[in-house]
């Protein structure tokens, strides 16, 4: 692979997505995808190795081939029901000349905050600082060259089971590739869709997936929680399948065609669904619809709500929610969002970078879009070592990152 293109994998549960995209003239270009269906992920988690395998090689095989180049290492989307995240402090000595903070410094003192409690089956993935705090002047976003005896930092740690990272990046080995990093799902998602100011006010992130809905809880311009619950689009399938005794392809189809069933304000229609032989068909109400989707998406949003209830401080102001990943296509889902919610709702699509197409620009591609903006920068740990690319996103906390992640 060229040295300046970086690829991204995102593993779905219904689908793999590779991504490319190389530096132009005015930052990083997409210049090729690759999707194929997912048949040995559920809910994050590697089931089946070699159709994993399989799935991989499809989609990079098709990215390739449209962006003219080889893929050796990517960067891995993770996620699952195993993903936890806490928020820990680290204090150090400026011992420097001069006591000017260099970046060995800020090194140290992220290392002090990774120092917590953690069973021997999981691993540290990200450890993102969000603040530093040089002889007590809080709210430092780059302590490099000021001078101080005492720096400190908050980091959003994030953690995973080892088992499961090793399983998806066995798959990614056998398909060919090197793993140059691993991204939490909602964090590459976020770095897609939030703008900095959503970040900074208050904003959460719900990506639902296929086997998935993954949260980031964002405050004061970083994470300050992560997590992932094991419930998405596919249950909402199976369900309306379920409910209306018919195929899970034409469940699938009505799902995306009819959305949440009767929006407010609309009168109800008739519609025809498949019996499950296929052989004749029935007229099915969208009432009859609604009663089915209704209960479960608000389940899974009470689910989500919970988990931040639970641990996000009471006292957080959050401004918004936003929606993205498949489920955000739902019809009817924002309004249903903003009344468990009590926040403006919107979806979240993937920002405009070169070379994305009307066909990309999609809540379903913002992971593998996130991945590439995201991975290069503040990658994640991989055998306890950070990985880092240059290139020209996030140059400000580029600068002094790149000694921090090498």
């Amino acid at each position: 692979m060229r040295h300046d293109t970086v690829a991204g994998l995102d593993i779905g549960t219904t689908k793999t997505c590779a991504v490319v995209a190389a530096e132009g003239p005015s930052g990083l270009e997409i210049v090729g995808v690759g999707e194929a269906p997912s048949l040995g992920m559920r809910k994050g988690v590697v089931t089946d190795l070699e159709e994993t395998i399989k799935s991989i090689e499809a989609a990079t095989e098709k990215a390739e081939r449209m962006a003219g180049v080889h893929i050796s290492d990517v960067y891995v989307a993770i996620t699952g029901e195993h993903i936890r995240s806490t928020n820990n402090r680290g204090v150090v000595a400026v011992t420097g000349p001069d006591r000017e903070v260099v970046p060995q410094d800020v090194r140290r003192v992220v290392d002090a905050s990774k120092i917590i409690n953690i069973s021997a089956d999981r691993q540290i993935i990200h450890a993102l600082p969000r603040q530093f705090t040089v002889d007590g002047q809080d709210g430092v976003e780059d302590p490099v060259g000021m001078a101080g005896g005492r720096l400190e930092v908050d980091t959003h740690i994030i953690t995973g089971g080892t088992s499961f990272i090793t399983n998806v990046l066995k798959c990614v080995h056998r398909a060919g590739l090197e793993a140059a990093g691993l991204v939490v799902e909602p964090l590459a998602s976020s770095a897609a869709t939030l703008l900095d100011e959503e970040k900074q006010v208050g904003v959460v992130l719900l990506d639902i997936g296929g086997g998935t809905t993954d949260i980031a809880v964002y405050s004061g311009g970083g994470a300050i929680y992560t997590s992932t619950i094991p419930v998405g689009g596919n249950i909402l399938t199976n369900d309306i399948a379920l409910g209306l005794k018919t195929t899970t392809a034409q469940a699938e189809q009505i799902k995306r065609t009819y959305g949440a069933g009767t929006i407010d304000g609309e009168s109800a229609h008739i519609f025809s669904a498949q019996t499950l032989d296929g052989r004749s068909e029935r007229d099915v109400s969208t009432t009859q619809l609604r009663q089915i989707v209704v209960p479960r998406v608000q389940e899974t949003f009470r689910m989500a709500k919970t988990k931040i209830i639970d641990n996000v401080p009471r006292d957080l102001i959050l401004g918004e929610l936003v929606l993205t990943g498949g489920g955000a296509h739902l019809r009817g889902i924002e309004a249903l969002a903003e009344e468990a919610f009590g926040l403006p709702v919107r979806v979240g699509m993937p920002k405009t970078i070169g070379g994305l197409t009307e066909a990309l620009a999609q809540p379903e591609y913002a992971t593998a879009i996130g991945l590439i903006l995201f991975g290069p920068n503040e990658g994640g740990a991989l055998n306890g070592h950070y990985s880092r690319r240059g290139t020209t996103v996030f140059r400000k906390l580029g600068r002094w990152f790149s000694d921090l992640w090498n």
